[in-house]
């Protein structure tokens, strides 16, 4: 891609869930959204396999790796290698709560150490192009208000950053679990606002509990983006509607079914690669989600990929499941405002004026 879009609308990184597959089905939904890896540590990178975390589909971009890790040198040479496997951008994760990201010392504890921060964001910006990026929270335990948190950027964008992805909610490092610090702490959007207002210059992009086109557009309104994150990966036909809505984009999108058929390209590829059956379907189990026929598809899946010899077949047959059922499905017009048709497995659809030219 010559030129990247702007980070109007990303989609957030999240283990065991956006992984490679994933992203090359949401791309197929969106041209413009940018995509975030699920966090690699740098010990993943440095002493494993990297071809094992790097690898992904060439229409990916624009396309973003995230770090884990605490030590400047290290993640230099992570940033590196990002670089020569064609990321678009390094982000660095400062907002992860769980137990065994702590005992690395990285993630949201180093919220408590701007000047660590600072230093990790240097090392990196001085040996790659491609912009560093850091995803935080407001704060962790008691260091949570304005003057901490405009503090830690304000060290880190001396470093080199001028992107910060905000998760609007502060965390708690001992007595909650991941998940729970994604529900239970309160989101305080205004909080990133007045960041926002405070450094003017800098790339605020907004994260935390948006689960809607029209809602995360007014939350960020101010602000140069949103991130949304699991309402996403459970419906990914979500995206549908991004390119229109966040970049001025009307182009007609692919309706759900078709989007399979494509998917099946580079499913069918990856299977005789040696990749998983349930790998590849994981993905698709919230496409339909909202349609008539959706709950006969994911059962379908669910049922049959686990069985001796599956293959692509089990989701053509999942399709035809759903497609028995005479279900609207979407034509290829705009995301927003969403036309349907009646189409059953085997009549011609019409045709989707798309194209992946990234």
């Amino acid at each position: 891609m010559d030129r990247l879009p702007p980070r109007r609308f990303c989609v957030a990184p999240m283990l065991d869930c956006t992984d490679r597959h994933a992203r090359h089905l949401m791309r197929l939904i969106s041209r413009h959204a940018w995509l975030y890896t699920e966090m690699v540590t740098t010990g993943a990178l440095l002493r494993g396999q990297p071809e094992r975390w790097l690898t992904y589909s060439a229409i990916q971009h624009p396309l973003a790796l995230q770090l884990g890790g605490s030590d400047p040198a290290a993640l230099a040479r992570c940033a590196i290698l990002a670089q020569a496997w064609g990321y678009d951008e390094v982000n660095l994760n400062v907002g992860c709560p769980s137990d065994r990201v702590q005992g690395g010392q990285f993630g949201a504890c180093l919220m408590a150490e701007p000047a660590r921060v600072a230093d990790c964001v240097a090392a990196m910006a001085a040996v790659v192009r491609i912009p560093v990026t850091v995803k935080t929270r407001l704060g962790i335990d008691d260091l949570d208000n304005d003057a901490h948190l405009h503090h830690f950027v304000a060290t880190v964008a001396a470093a080199g950053c001028r992107t910060f992805i905000i998760h609007a909610r502060k965390a708690w490092l001992k007595g909650l679990s991941p998940h729970e610090n994604r529900t239970v702490p309160p989101l305080q959007y205004e909080r990133v606002h007045r960041l926002k207002a405070a450094m003017p210059d800098l790339e605020i992009i907004l994260n935390g509990g948006l689960t809607d086109l029209d809602a995360a557009r007014v939350a960020g309104e101010g602000l140069d983006g949103v991130m949304l994150g699991r309402a996403i990966y459970d419906s990914p036909y979500r995206l549908a509607g991004v390119d229109a809505c966040f970049y001025g984009d009307a182009h007609p999108v692919p309706d759900r079914v078709d989007v399979v058929h494509t998917y099946g390209v580079h499913a069918q590829g990856e299977l005789t690669s040696g990749t998983p059956i349930n790998a590849l379907t994981r993905p698709l189990l919230g496409l339909f989600n909202g349609l008539p026929g959706a709950r006969a598809f994911r059962r379908h899946l669910s049922e049959q990929v686990c069985r001796p010899g599956a293959g692509w077949a089990v989701v053509e047959h999942a399709l035809a499941a759903f497609c028995r059922a005479d279900v609207p499905v979407q034509s290829a017009s705009s995301g927003s405002g969403e036309r349907f048709q009646s189409r059953r497995l085997g009549e011609t659809a019409g045709e989707t004026e798309w194209e992946r030219s990234y």
